[in-house]
């Protein structure tokens, strides 16, 4: 449980389907899980749920009960669906920062984060980061923080994300490897109550590298790494042939998987829970979750977008905040 602070969520771009989850989302959850946006309030007008202004974050345990809580940040330009205004870039990103600074300062448990428009944001205000993660990790004035795809089945952790594949096996760095699963095993214990982690980790190469025989990244980079680990007292399996290790019996043997590039972690978690994935930042002094998923300006304004993903991520951030004691 939360306690009495309730959980941040930024509306992120409001063009896309951000508005319309954040609205579902209340009409499932309510007052049993408080949460709050923080956009502007006439952007969640009109889609089928009663919004309840706020003026401080506290308000939205009690505001819960009777509507969407919204602490309201105006924009300077209205929200059309599919079609993202340049001018409401700048506000798009300040709501970042106003649900950092509101978690940081401790009057809200957790922040989850409704999806952005990248290009969006660099057209519009110049925004200069690749991502939502990449900006937190500034706010939070972190140099490292790591990507954990999550769902009841199975939490994977990409070691290295939005990259060509080209350039993995040069940017898959012995320090990178290592504080990749430093962190999880950190996070693990702190947020999701493990408290003796099991990290599974993925060779680079098919089989491993088969002995060499189809690589040696696996060889020369990968094992040293998990002997000095283990030898911390970590407890380390792998690497392992990345297409034996997500079935259900492997999955039973470990806590949570290390891959090393972007769709060796990202397909079997949506191949296994397309709909209720969950995006977690791990490594920031805050909790943050998001919905594993983009702005959907194709179905935006069209009464069809699915809040699973975004209602799982609130729950997730409660659990996570449950864990650390918040």
């Amino acid at each position: 449980m939360t306690g009495a602070r309730p959980i941040a969520l930024s509306i992120g771009e409001p063009a896309g389907i951000g508005p319309e989850i954040a609205a579902k989302a209340w009409s499932r959850l309510g007052s049993t899980l408080p949460f709050f946006v923080i956009g502007d309030a006439g952007h969640l007008s009109g889609l089928g749920v009663p919004v309840q202004t706020i003026a401080r974050a506290a308000d939205a345990v009690s505001a819960s009960a009777h509507g969407l809580p919204v602490l309201n940040h105006p924009f300077p330009a209205p929200a059309r669906p599919g079609l993202p205004a340049p001018e409401n870039a700048a506000a798009v990103i300040d709501v970042i920062a106003r649900g950092v600074d509101l978690v940081m300062q401790g009057e809200a448990a957790a922040l989850c984060t409704a999806p952005i428009h990248k290009k969006a944001l660099h057209d519009g205000a110049g925004f200069r980061f690749p991502g939502h993660t990449e900006y937190l990790a500034h706010l939070a004035g972190v140099d490292r923080v790591v990507m954990m795809l999550a769902c009841p089945e199975l939490r994977v952790v990409p070691a290295t994300i939005h990259i060509p594949i080209s350039e993995v096996p040069g940017a898959l760095t012995s320090d990178l490897l290592s504080d990749t699963i430093r962190i999880t095993h950190a996070a693990l214990i702190r947020d999701f109550g493990v408290q003796a982690p099991r990290i599974a980790v993925a060779g680079l190469n098919p089989h491993a590298g088969e002995g060499g025989a189809m690589g040696r990244e696996d060889i020369d980079l990968i094992t040293p790494v998990l002997e000095a680990l283990r030898a911390e007292g970590l407890a380390l399996s792998g690497p392992h042939s990345a297409d034996t290790m997500f079935h259900a019996g492997a999955r039973a043997g470990y806590d949570a998987a290390v891959a090393m590039y972007h769709d060796q972690a990202l397909i079997p978690i949506k191949t296994l829970d397309f709909a209720g994935g969950v995006n977690v930042t791990l490594g920031l002094p805050f909790i943050r979750t998001s919905p594993d998923h983009g702005t959907a300006f194709d179905i935006a304004g069209r009464d069809r977008a699915d809040p699973t993903s975004l209602i799982a991520a609130l729950k997730l951030a409660r659990d996570m905040a449950a864990s650390r004691g918040s």
